[in-house]
């Protein structure tokens, strides 16, 4: 009997464990490519994802709301770990000003920008500008890299209470699968 209770308990929680694993992505990655220039390598790319009531309602009471986009590029090696070429990481905020009741995005180091809708506002962080990820010199010529890139609501940057808040409400999870694809450096 008591093997049939730890049988069914192992069943039960391998389901929930695949069931959480898979979990539809709200933010979809429609578009990722890397583009050699004389700079170095810019990752281009484009985001589909809305926010839902509780966020825009979030973003329109005063709290600033931040996306992060991770790219790594690996190279295999068939004798040791795959070599880590690039590791990359960018953050866009959005907020509110009730003052001039815009939209405002900033871009980690740059000049924010406002906007006058939420949907003007957000199509700088679903569609953002082409991103110097890696100087020239980052990746071997001829090399075949294997390039990992996700993009997510970053909750670290919220205030305590609300961390606490988005980390047992699933309507604070914003986030893509990891869409992973190899580039040959040019």
């Amino acid at each position: 009997m008591t093997l049939r209770f730890f049988c069914l308990l192992a069943c039960q929680l391998l389901l929930v464990f695949a069931c959480t694993q898979a979990r539809a992505a709200d933010v979809d990655i429609t578009k990722a490519e890397i583009q050699a220039t004389e700079e170095g390598y810019r990752l281009n790319t484009a985001f589909a994802f809305d926010l839902n009531h509780e966020l825009q309602d979030a973003v329109q009471n005063g709290v600033k709301l931040h996306f992060t986009t991770e790219i790594e590029m690996t190279r295999p090696r068939w004798w040791w770990r795959d070599e880590k070429a690039v590791l990359a990481r960018r953050t866009i905020g959005i907020s509110y000003d009730v003052l001039t009741r815009q939209y405002i995005v900033a871009i980690n180091g740059s000049v924010p920008q406002p906007f006058n809708t939420l949907d003007d506002a957000l199509s700088l962080i679903r569609r953002p500008a082409r991103w110097l990820i890696a100087p020239r010199d980052a990746l071997k010529r001829g090399e075949t890299y294997n390039v990992s890139l996700r993009m997510f609501m970053d909750r670290d940057f919220l205030s305590k209470p609300l961390q606490v808040n988005a980390i047992n409400d699933s309507s604070w999870r914003l986030a893509s699968n990891r869409k992973t694809f190899t580039y040959r450096a040019e």
